[in-house]
C-alpha cells in the first residue's frame, strides 16, 4: 500500500515543483539545474562509493561486522538512482543521502528496529574444532599430462597455433 502511495505522490510532487521552479526561473535554467544535479550526483556517488568500498574491504580484512559499510553502500546506490531521476524532490532526497551523518542516522534507526539473533565471523564451530595452523598451507597433489587425441585436418592459418 505504501509503495502505491509513493508511486502516485512522488511524480505529483515532482510535477508541482517543476511548475513552481519553471515559473520562477524559466524553462532553460530549470532544465540546466536538473542536468547539473545528475552530473554532480554521478561524481558524488563515484567518490563516496569508492570510500565505502574501502571501508568494506577494511572491515572484511579486520574480520569485523560489515553491515554498516554494506548499508552505506546500498544507501549510496539508492542515492545515485534518486539523483539520476529528473526532479527536485528526488534530487533533494538523493543529496541528503550523500551526507555520511544522514546515512549513519538512518542506519542506527533501522538497526534499532532489526533484531539479529546471532552473528559470527571466523569463530564458528568448524573454525574452533579445526584451527588452521601455518603448516596447513601446503597442498599435495599429482598431475598427469593428457595429449589431445584429435589432430587438425587443415593447415594452420598463421593466426593460431596447433
Amino acid at each position: 500500500m505504501w509503495l502505491l502511495i509513493a508511486f502516485i505522490a512522488i511524480p505529483l510532487i515532482e510535477i508541482a515543483l517543476f511548475i513552481q521552479v519553471g515559473g520562477w526561473l524559466g524553462l532553460w535554467p530549470t532544465l540546466l539545474i536538473v542536468v547539473i544535479t545528475a552530473i554532480a550526483g554521478t561524481f558524488l556517488v563515484r567518490s563516496q562509493g569508492a570510500q565505502t568500498l574501502l571501508n568494506l574491504r577494511r572491515s572484511m580484512s579486520d574480520l569485523s561486522d560489515p553491515t554498516e559499510p554494506l548499508a552505506h553502500g546500498a544507501m549510496i546506490l539508492f542515492s545515485g538512482a534518486m539523483l539520476l531521476t529528473p526532479g527536485f524532490f528526488t534530487d533533494a532526497f538523493g543529496l541528503s543521502l550523500m551526507i555520511p551523518g544522514v546515512r549513519s542516522a538512518i542506519f542506527r534507526a533501522v538497526k534499532s528496529r532489526v533484531n539479529v539473533q546471532s552473528f559470527q565471523m571466523g569463530q564458528g564451530p568448524a573454525a574452533q574444532s579445526n584451527p588452521r595452523r601455518p603448516d596447513d598451507s601446503v597442498i599435495d597433489g599429482d598431475f598427469e599430462e593428457v595429449s589431445p587425441d584429435k589432430n587438425p585436418t587443415h593447415e594452420p592459418s598463421g593466426w593460431t597455433r596447433h
